[in-house]
């Protein structure tokens, strides 16, 4: 199975615009540039774009988990929060945080915590990104 992206930058970098489009075309030609990526500018960037993926696969995964342990979750929702920082190598994403919050019927704080941990570590959005990925997992009654 593949996926596919693509991206049309034209210009330089600090006055350049792109756009992004998806296989799927849920994003077309939808607008980024240097505005959206670094300052508060009208359109998307990858960073949001990797924490959209991250929350979408991990939440997917998450239901995976607790579906193995017999649990059917009413209402799962997963905020991921991608820092970028500046380096002295350059911008680099430092860090992911997960905060997760649950309504599973049935569920225990234990099982809850193995299946979130297991979503986290298995889930395939985190085994790609090379980077520290932390979380925050709330179970809500």
């Amino acid at each position: 199975m593949k996926r596919t992206a693509s991206a049309v930058w034209q210009g330089d970098l600090k006055g350049g615009k792109g756009t992004v489009s998806t296989e799927s075309a849920v994003l077309a030609q939808t607008q980024y540039s240097f505005a959206t990526r670094f300052e508060n500018g009208k359109g998307t960037n990858p960073e949001e774009l990797i924490a959209a993926a991250h929350a979408g696969c991990f939440t997917m995964a998450l239901s995976g988990q607790l579906g193995s342990a017999g649990l059917i979750p009413d209402k799962l929702e997963t905020t991921a929060t991608v820092s970028f920082e500046k380096l002295e190598a350059g911008w680099t994403v430092t860090q992911i945080h997960l905060d997760v919050k649950g309504k599973v019927p049935k569920a225990d704080q234990a099982a809850w915590e193995k299946a979130t941990a297991a979503a986290k570590a298995g889930c395939p959005i985190s085994r790609l990104l090379n980077t520290t990925i932390t979380m925050e997992a709330k179970l809500e009654g």
